[in-house]
């Protein structure tokens, strides 16, 4: 009986990263076994997970949120940035384009939201508080420094989609308070703009009131710079107190809808719906305003 020698199993098939078929992979997925190329491994608390894995379980994993339900952001406040960037290059546009065409296409008056006196331009009401005069630096340099203060404190706890928000609806606050409280034409007086964030700071002032009240927090300093400036409105002439007041009611009221919304899933849908009452509000109001005139 002759013996012949055995024949080789087959050797084993080589793994090969599922991602990168191309490359075998020895290494393998701690969570589902699965080959992992290098450039498809990720650290984990316990040897490599691969990078299908990651990211389902970042999928599954609720996104860490904001006392106020905003999305956390971490790093510098992009939005506050953001704001202060445009309005600085809006303020060099007036300078260097000749003449005031910059500011007779974007500044505001009361004027510019009723058909009856004239075009019927109601984004004048938002677009003006991204002007500031041009012959008073000390204007656009006081509200960009409250809103530099402000903005570091509000968007991270906010959030920032919340704190533009705020922002925004409380700049057409401020215009809107300015088209209750003056007359929609002034007889016998030429057309003068209202220019400045004055009124969204003020939307600022409103918001940080309650959210520090909300909060728990110590609000009597709040109260003394609300009460300085608002003095101030009064004592020097050319500023539009009016504005100042509609952005402060306006940015409170928003800060009240997202402070004060029900935790849970919903949380931000109410805010959402919350804010847009707010919009809501105020546009009737300037329609009733206008239609009254």
């Amino acid at each position: 009986m002759s013996y012949g020698i055995p024949a080789a199993e087959p050797s084993a098939q080589i793994p090969v990263c599922p991602r990168h078929p191309d490359r075998p992979s020895y290494v393998r997925c701690q969570r589902c076994g699965r080959p992992a190329c290098p450039e498809c491994q990720r650290a984990a608390a316990v040897g490599f997970q691969c990078v299908d894995c990651v990211n389902e379980a970042a999928r599954a994993t609720p996104g860490v949120r904001t006392v106020y339900g905003g999305a956390v952001a971490t790093g510098r406040p992009l939005v506050t940035f953001a704001i202060i960037a445009v309005c600085a290059l809006v303020y060099v546009l007036q300078w260097v384009i000749p003449g005031q065409f910059v500011y007779e296409q974007f500044a505001y008056n009361n004027v510019f939201v009723s058909p009856k006196y004239g075009a019927f331009e109601p984004w004048r009401m938002l677009t003006a508080a991204f002007l500031h005069s041009p012959g008073f630096i000390l204007h656009i340099v006081l509200n960009m420094y409250m809103l530099w203060m402000f903005g570091q404190a509000l968007e991270p706890l906010l959030g920032r989609a919340r704190f533009l928000a705020i922002y925004v609806l409380s700049a057409l606050g401020g215009s809107v308070g300015y088209l209750v409280l003056n007359p929609v034409v002034l007889p016998g007086q030429g057309l003068v703009g209202v220019v400045g964030a004055s009124g969204a700071i003020f939307g600022l002032f409103g918001a940080m009131l309650v959210v520090q009240r909300h909060r728990g927090g110590d609000t009597r300093q709040l109260w003394v710079l609300i009460a300085i400036n608002g003095v101030i409105g009064f004592i020097v002439p050319g500023i539009a107190w009016e504005a100042h007041l509609g952005g402060l009611i306006t940015g409170a009221a928003c800060a009240a809808v997202v402070a004060y919304a029900p935790k849970g899933k919903r949380r931000g849908l109410l805010q959402a719906a919350g804010l847009v009452l707010v919009l809501v509000a105020l546009v009737a109001l300037s329609w009733f305003r206008v239609a009254t005139a």
